[in-house]
């Protein structure tokens, strides 16, 4: 019995296959992130709606943060722009601007000249009236009005309005300049960021400098630690996009980074001060700055960052004479835009200087847009060393022009030169014969009898230290919470008075103890 059933079973498994392979390929199933499933779904009247709710509610949030003087509400609402602004059109907008400014007719006007004409409203469509009664004739908020006129100049980047952002933008920030409130910083660091990118996109970067100075001397007067972290990484990009390293370097060391900044604004100023530190031969604080820039940006989004900072911190260790990890080459998000430098490795690690030629001349473009071609060109000279090691540890005795052979050099003077420097700079143990143009290998040396595995050690322990040190300075408390479990000066005094009574009264009772 068992085996007919299991026999009728395979039967109908059987047809139903079969019939599956007649009706041709069914539909498959598509992973879609939860938030684009649903937004899919829903009909574009819907989703304008939850938008003009999203703005509405983050309006409430910046509204809460002025009245009770928490700047983390305003947090929340600037956290949620970058998927507010995906699903910004005219018509949102528009309703936006026209439900808000019930008082202040000018400046509706004048932001309503952006926008295009809305679509007809069908007949159920409700109006969008979040200001109603008293509040309707009450003026808005300089806070609430600096992140509706934000919107409008995100909205006309996004769609590669440039110029007329430039307009909204230029209005935007003098209207926050003319104001001096805390609870505006944050949205001010905000505006100052897309200030900066609008003018990047129209090729104008160098106009606005002048103008970012100045705003950085009012944050630093006024102690706005987030327009500070903004404005010095906009002034550090400037410079870097023209090649100014001499100035950049002058206002890191003039300058002190705010410790309260965010960690994605810290993440962009070690890029920087790495990519200025590399320039300057200091590769040893490159790589530190550009590793932690790597462990302050965000774990699972930023990928393009992170792309960015690999490419420039493979290039350091390289420098360094150290090799990556071929981990981090491996990685789904990096190993696309990682492989020239996957075989710039290669040819490091060979010390084959015909492979780097070859992946220099192959992807030259590449690294010149990714802004590294200037230190690739310094490798040559770790290729050439790699070469003369390998080439010394695989022969005890090798003459002048087999090395100029190997290393494809001009002459056998060159490769004397080249090994000469090689010894002096304690790359090999080896003598070079003049006379009779070879080079003698020495015994390799035990590696534990020098100061290699101290320094290396070194090295690991001050790596765990500086993790400790930015993981305590990372911690926050809620303000004035730790007050609550300390006594005031009065409740001191009134124990200590106790307890010296009390101390009396035991000296009394073992005095009257005694006979």
């Amino acid at each position: 019995m068992k085996e007919t059933t299991a026999k009728r079973r395979e039967k109908g498994k059987e047809s139903k296959a079969d019939k599956q392979k007649d009706a041709g390929p069914g539909p498959q199933d598509v992973d879609m992130p939860e938030e684009d499933a649903a937004n899919a779904v829903k009909p574009p009247k819907e989703l304008d709606t939850l938008t003009l709710e999203d703005i509405k509610e983050h309006v409430k949030q910046i509204e809460k943060a002025v009245s009770g003087k928490e700047p983390r509400f305003v947090l929340r609402a600037l956290r949620a722009l970058p998927s507010t602004s995906r699903r910004l059109n005219s018509n949102v907008l528009h309703k936006a601007i026209t439900g808000f400014y019930t008082n202040n007719t000018t400046v509706r006007d004048y932001l309503l000249g952006f926008l295009e004409e809305p679509m007809e409203t069908a007949e159920g469509d409700v109006q969008f009236r979040p200001r109603t009664g008293k509040a309707a004739s009450t003026p808005l908020l300089p806070e609430v009005e600096a992140y509706l006129q934000l919107l409008v100049v995100v909205y006309l980047t996004n769609n590669k309005r440039y110029t007329e952002a430039q307009k909204v933008s230029d209005d935007l920030l003098q209207r926050v300049g003319s104001q001096n409130r805390r609870a505006l910083d944050l949205v001010a660091a905000k505006c100052y960021y897309y200030h900066a990118r609008v003018y990047e996109f129209l090729d104008q970067l160098d106009t606005i400098r002048s103008f970012l100075h100045t705003r950085l001397r009012t944050a630093t007067l006024r102690h706005d630690a987030d327009g500070q972290a903004v404005l010095l990484n906009l002034l550090l990009r400037n410079y870097l996009q023209f090649n100014l390293y001499d100035q950049a370097e002058k206002l890191v060391s003039k300058s002190v980074f705010p410790e309260l900044a965010n960690n994605n604004e810290w993440a962009r100023y070690l890029y920087y001060t790495g990519r200025i530190k590399a320039i300057q031969l200091e590769y040893t604080e490159a790589r530190r700055t550009l590793t932690n820039a790597l462990r302050k940006a965000p774990q699972h989004t930023a990928v393009g960052f992170k792309q960015t900072v690999h490419k420039l911190l493979i290039v350091v260790e390289l420098l360094l004479g150290e090799i990556p990890d071929r981990l981090q080459f491996r990685q789904p998000s990096l190993k696309r835009s990682l492989m020239p430098y996957f075989l710039l490795t290669q040819a490091v690690r060979t010390g084959n200087l015909a492979k780097f030629n070859q992946a220099l001349e192959q992807f030259g473009e590449k690294f010149q847009t990714d802004g590294t071609y200037t230190l690739i060109i310094r490798l040559r000279h770790n290729v050439i060393k790699t070469g003369v090691r390998m080439i010394s540890l695989s022969y005890s005795r090798i003459s002048l022009a087999d090395i100029a052979q190997k290393l494809q050099l001009d002459s056998p003077e060159d490769a004397e030169f080249i090994v000469a420097k090689a010894i002096r700079d304690g790359v090999i143990e080896a003598s070079i014969n003049h006379e009779k143009g070879f080079v003698q290998s020495k015994e390799t040396m035990d590696i534990y009898g020098t100061r290699e595995p101290q320094l290396a050690f070194h090295q690991r322990i001050s790596f765990c230290l500086d993790i400790h040190n930015m993981s305590v300075k990372a911690m926050r408390f809620p303000p004035k919470a730790y007050n609550k479990d300390l006594e005031s000066a009065e409740e001191r005094r009134e124990r200590e008075q106790q307890d010296l009574e009390f101390a009396k009264e035991m000296a009394e009772d073992d005095d009257d103890s005694f006979p």
